[in-house]
């Protein structure tokens, strides 16, 4: 229960952190953090995370992670129902909180997005449904190298939180212009649950792809890795 519990406050910090710097700070009048501030929160949650709750649950935060870790070998089968239910609660919890305080300001708006992920006309770019298909399985992939390759016993010892940070701000830096950056159904539910309609219609895809790209970024580690690993 304790690991169950840490990935819910884990994924909630990373909704809240991530999510909350999209709709509260990147377009703040004058002084808006912008696409390169929410990269940077993103991983900086990570990072925060990994150091606090790293010995306690392996910090997942991310159903397309542990399933990941499983096609990979490194987690149980038996624990990603019940990882992948505390992530996504904990993402709906933080969902929760940012709405009450976004909701605050005079003039909020739900409807214009709330920081969910899309493709085509809602595509912060307008990016159609293959380029974000493409873009989300190809991100996670990577994340799942770096995660697997980070937490290899062979790897530096004490470093994986900052690798796995700074690639989860690398990928934002990337595909924020595209899907508004996913690589995380539990991220995706949590915001598109207030959103509705057309947020709700599209969540299929940042669940697919994620876990699609994930269980390939975890088996091809495995392959280069060699036997050893």
């Amino acid at each position: 229960m304790k690991s169950y519990a840490a990935e819910f406050l884990g994924t909630f910090w990373l909704v809240l952190g991530g999510c909350g710097s999209a709709v509260l700070a990147a377009a703040f009048p004058n002084v808006g953090i912008g696409f390169a501030g929410v990269a940077l929160a993103f991983g900086l949650t990570v990072v925060t995370m990994a150091y606090a709750i790293g010995h306690i649950s392996g910090c997942h935060l991310n159903p397309a992670v542990s399933i990941g870790l499983w096609a990979g070998g490194r987690f149980p089968a038996r624990q990603l129902g019940p990882y992948i239910m505390a992530q996504v609660l904990g993402a709906i919890a933080a969902a929760a909180v940012l709405y009450v305080i976004a909701s605050g300001a005079a003039g909020f708006d739900v409807a214009k997005g709330f920081a969910s992920n899309g493709y085509g006309e809602h595509s912060p770019g307008g990016y159609s449904l293959l380029a974000a298909l493409v873009c989300e399985v190809v991100m996670t992939m990577f994340f799942l190298l770096v995660i697997m390759g980070a937490t290899d016993k062979r790897a530096p010892a004490g470093f994986a939180p900052l690798a796995i940070g700074l690639a989860l701000t690398l990928i934002h830096l990337i595909s924020i212009p595209v899907t508004n950056t996913s690589v995380n159904p539990a991220r995706s539910t949590g915001v598109a649950l207030f959103v509705g309609d057309w947020a709700v219609r599209q969540l299929w895809l940042f669940w697919l792809a994620p876990i699609i790209g994930a269980a390939l970024g975890a088996r091809v580690y495995r392959w280069i890795a060699g036997e050893s690993e």
